[in-house]
């Protein structure tokens, strides 16, 4: 057995079919973050972790920055800071960013789901309320004022995808059938009905969030990085190298 190969079995890596890529091989080493929820605290712990291990390398966030945590403001500005010092950072959209992006767009078409999974804490972080008589449209314009257009026009520019030889960061998955320049952003986004069950055919593996795992894993192509920050302390992240995935995460 050759020493990619041992690596790549002793971390769960496994080898995909006939004519794929064997494991992950970036055209260097990077960082994928998986989902923050609001856990400010827990971000800094592991900035602090990847900082330690490689000051310099790539650190992609793989989206759902706020809701359900109590912090959303600060992590947001925190991500929004780094992007211009240090390490490169590249922070993804995730489903939860579009959703409070499509709140500040239609207020009353778009309201409903979003406070219904995480948009009131993300309000709260940001010092406005809900209630009172108030009508979704006036929350709407105190979000906005407590975010400012810099922010805003931050969140709206964030990409949907970052790729790195043959491994790719997105934040619910995609479309096992698609090249990953093809795909719809609802399927980067949201996951893909296929995409936990049919194995890719392109030898790109997939670096995701979004679906929570008791732990992160690499596996059929596959490297799950989503713990649940918000409700378990656990924030992960994986160190993909050449042939190699690391995991680090904050603990309980």
């Amino acid at each position: 057995m050759g020493f990619l190969a041992a690596i790549s079995r002793a971390l769960g890596v496994r080898r995909p079919a006939r004519g794929r890529a064997a494991a992950p091989a970036p055209e260097r080493p990077f960082f994928a973050v998986g989902d923050i929820h609001g856990a400010l605290h827990l971000l800094e712990d592991l900035f602090a972790q990847l900082e330690a291990i490689d000051a310099a390398a790539p650190v992609i966030c793989v989206g759902d920055y706020i809701d359900r945590g109590e912090e959303s403001a600060a992590v947001l500005r925190l991500l929004a800071a780094r992007g211009g010092r240090g390490a490169p950072i590249v922070c993804l959209r995730g489903n939860h960013e579009d959703m409070c992006l499509a709140f500040l767009d239609d207020p009353g078409r778009a309201g409903p789901l979003w406070l219904r999974n995480g948009g009131l804490q993300t309000l709260a972080s940001f010092g406005v309320g809900i209630g009172g008589g108030r009508s979704l449209d006036e929350v709407r314009d105190d979000l906005a004022a407590a975010m400012g257009r810099d922010l805003i026009g931050w969140l709206r520019a964030l990409p949907l995808s970052w790729r790195s030889g043959n491994v790719a960061v997105v934040h619910g998955g995609a479309d096992p059938r698609r090249p990953i320049e093809a795909q719809e952003a609802r399927h980067l986004l949201w996951g893909h009905p296929e995409f936990l069950r049919q194995p890719r055919a392109d030898g790109v593996w997939v670096v995701h969030g979004h679906t929570i795992v008791e732990a992160p894993k690499a596996e059929a192509g596959r490297i799950a990085i989503d713990t649940g920050a918000y409700a378990t302390g656990r924030l992960a992240a994986a160190h993909v190298t050449q042939g190699a995935v690391r995991f680090l995460s904050t603990g309980r």
